[in-house]
């Protein structure tokens, strides 16, 4: 029955925490799981409104096929926002609107990667990305990612054995170790890119979601002929929408587009409409503050229990903002191990190993503090340290 199957399938992971968050149907249990933002900060009645607009305005023709670059309208604001939040020029029409920025990985990895090219991706990496990316059958090189940044001397240790095509990063807020890259590493990492035939994919998810610092230089501003900017309204809106956009040089636009039309021909215009005209009647950053207000609040409740809780031999990463924070067991700890007896206890969380693509590390896990009020993630994180007790 399998050979009904094409080969590349075989090779994609499962989403691992698709699975897991099957058990955060319990209603006794505490997630820590998901990557999910917190429904409390959905706009609702906005989106109603803008719906209602949207349908004054334009009629039928909102609900009608459409270019398969997106809305002009939608890829003028978000062109001008960067212009106004970080200082960098992209020209609209090299912007193309996806459905989620996960969309964007697989119509760069069809346009880019033949079966063995070598991506680097970094250690431990975003788990959507490496589940898009396999199915065009790359060639992982892992680089170590640190609390500041992607290990220079292994990436230029990497380069002068390999020769890759693309590198896949999350700088701010990493999903899932909630580190960002420092200015320093960013300025190193563009020079070493800057001398190879390097593509960066830089996925900028969780940039909006600082609660604490300043903003970081992207490496779209450093190096844009060598980047591709990801970037979503899942984190900051909704997710249920899907919008996302890519943002690339010309050669590499051309390319995404004819896979864009071939693959669904455009994103929902119906969509497209209603963000933009929610868009312009909100004051987004506002919105924004509110969002990271809370989730600061709830990752510094969360570090408190794990300062008052944890065992001292379990670090854990203190994020300036995003959604998620990284734990380490002492070394010969399984995370898996402690998974196991967490359910027991009415707490999941998702297992380090599945964000690893060659070597799994099996003592690190990450924790979500996105969806998870302060009073909860507190008594979540006293449950999780009776599990780690025991396993020790």
């Amino acid at each position: 029955m399998d050979a009904i199957f094409s080969d590349r399938i075989h090779d994609v992971p499962r989403s691992f925490i698709r699975e897991i968050l099957k058990a955060s149907l319990d209603a006794e249990m505490i997630s820590f799981a998901g990557g999910l933002p917190n429904r409390k900060f959905f706009p609702v009645d906005e989106l109603r409104e803008a719906t209602e607009r949207v349908f004054e305005i334009h009629g039928t023709s909102c609900l009608q096929y459409s270019n398969s670059e997106g809305l002009i309208e939608l890829r003028r604001y978000i062109s001008e926002r960067y212009k106004q939040k970080q200082g960098i020029n992209i020209d609209p029409d090299h912007i193309l609107i996806t459905n989620g920025s996960q969309q964007a990985l697989d119509l760069i990895a069809k346009v880019m990667i033949n079966d063995g090219d070598q991506v680097i991706i970094e250690e431990p990496g975003y788990l959507g990305a490496i589940q898009a990316l396999s199915l065009y059958k790359p060639r992982y090189l892992p680089v170590k990612v640190s609390d500041h940044g992607m290990d220079i001397e292994a990436l230029e240790t990497c380069l002068k054995q390999n020769q890759p095509k693309l590198m896949y990063t999350v700088p701010n807020f990493q999903n899932p170790a909630g580190i960002s890259y420092s200015n320093e590493n960013r300025a190193e990492l563009a020079r070493v890119v800057n001398t190879k035939h390097l593509l960066v994919i830089e996925d900028d998810p969780y940039g909006d979601l600082r609660f604490r610092g300043e903003r970081l230089t992207s490496f779209y501003e450093m190096i844009p002929e060598h980047t591709i900017l990801l970037g979503s309204f899942s984190k900051t809106v909704v997710p249920g929408f899907r919008l996302g956009w890519v943002a690339a040089p010309d050669r590499i636009m051309e390319k995404l587009l004819i896979a864009k039309q071939a693959s669904d021909l455009h994103t929902s215009n119906f969509t497209q409409y209603i963000i933009y005209e929610f868009l312009k009647s909100i004051e987004l950053d506002h919105h924004i503050e509110l969002i990271t207000k809370a989730y600061g609040n709830q990752c510094r409740a969360m570090l408190e229990a794990i300062d008052e809780f944890f065992p001292k031999e379990v670090v854990c990463t203190r994020p300036d903002g995003g959604m998620f924070l990284w734990g380490k067991l002492p070394e010969g700890a399984r995370s898996m191990n402690l998974f196991e007896r967490a359910i027991d206890k009415k707490v999941i969380f998702v297992p380090g190993e599945p964000f690893y693509t060659v070597e799994k590390e099996s003592s690190s896990f990450r924790l979500n503090f996105s969806c998870v009020e302060e009073e909860l993630g507190r008594e979540g994180i006293y449950r999780l340290a009776g599990a780690i007790n025991e396993i020790l």
